[in-house]
């Protein structure tokens, strides 16, 4: 072996094309495979996101309408059925508090927890969660818990 005949490995050298721009002789001189004139052809170019050749793109053929409130917050509700499911299978005993909630996975760590009225409550619980709705509250009390707003 010697320097004469060392070549890359098989597969490493993928660019086997002609060298475009190098002049008339080599076949892909002049415009270097660009065509004449036009955007694409100058050095820089490079295409919008979304541009479709001139047609009206997409983005804004789709109309666009309501309004999105960006401060909204989105509350994980959790109904009392499902937390008289869990009394009754002894996955809480008396107290119902964030960590509660997030170790049996109905809400996750990050979300905020509203109380919501369906169903009903025979267990007294303390419930402690960021919103209770008028219904929820007042079937906790009447059980005899306690409805707690973080």
């Amino acid at each position: 072996m010697d320097l004469s005949n060392l070549k890359p490995a098989a597969g490493s050298v993928k660019n086997n094309g002609k060298r475009v721009g190098r002049g008339q002789g080599s076949g892909k001189g002049g415009t270097a495979t660009r065509g004449h004139k036009g955007a694409k052809s100058r050095s820089g170019y490079s295409k919008k996101i979304g541009f479709e050749g001139g047609q009206m793109p997409l983005q804004r053929r789709v109309p666009k309408f309501g309004f999105n409130n960006r401060n909204r917050k989105e509350y994980q509700g959790i109904n009392l059925d499902t937390l008289q499911r869990l009394v009754d299978e002894g996955k809480i005993k008396d107290t119902v508090d964030l960590g509660v909630i997030t170790a049996t996975r109905l809400a996750g760590k990050n979300d905020l927890v509203k109380i919501l009225g369906r169903g009903e409550l025979k267990a007294k619980l303390k419930v402690s969660a960021h919103k209770f709705t008028a219904t929820a509250k007042a079937a906790i009390e009447a059980a005899g818990g306690e409805a707690v707003t973080i």
